[in-house]
């Protein structure tokens, strides 16, 4: 999947970034599944996002991309340990490229909002405060 297409601004469309490999991911999966949005998903287990989009993603979200990490993911502090803090934008790339496992929570892009879900129920959350209101 040509994940730059599904970065696109889409209102109409809701695109999930998770790892179903973890159980927020797949959790977060089954909620985006049960939402009547048209559905892209992208697994980053399966599917690498280049430093490219991992960089546009954590503009959009208007976080760095070590805000994408789990720094306290067991798999993450037995290979940075304290070293962390010395890490740049590139390894940090690195990072969620070698350990997808490591990304914190699940991104979520629907039209011009994005947002990390780290639990999994945040996303009905959102998409019921998205919906009222709004004229179909």
């Amino acid at each position: 999947m040509d994940i730059m297409g599904v970065i696109a601004e889409d209102k109409n469309q809701m695109t999930l970034i998770y790892n179903s490999e973890t159980s927020v991911g797949k959790q977060t999966l089954a909620y985006a599944n049960a939402s009547d949005k048209a559905l892209a998903s992208v697994d980053i287990s399966k599917t690498k996002v280049t430093g490219t989009q991992w960089a546009e993603l954590a503009s959009r979200l208007d976080i760095n991309i070590a805000d994408l990490v789990d720094q306290e993911h067991a798999n993450f502090v037995k290979n940075f340990g304290n070293k962390a803090a010395l890490l740049s934008s590139e390894d940090w790339i690195k990072v969620l490229h070698n350990q997808p496992e490591v990304l914190k929570g699940c991104i979520v892009i629907n039209g011009k909002e994005s947002l990390v879900i780290t639990n999994p129920s945040d996303l009905v959350k959102y998409l019921e405060s998205n919906s009222a209101g709004i004229d179909e």
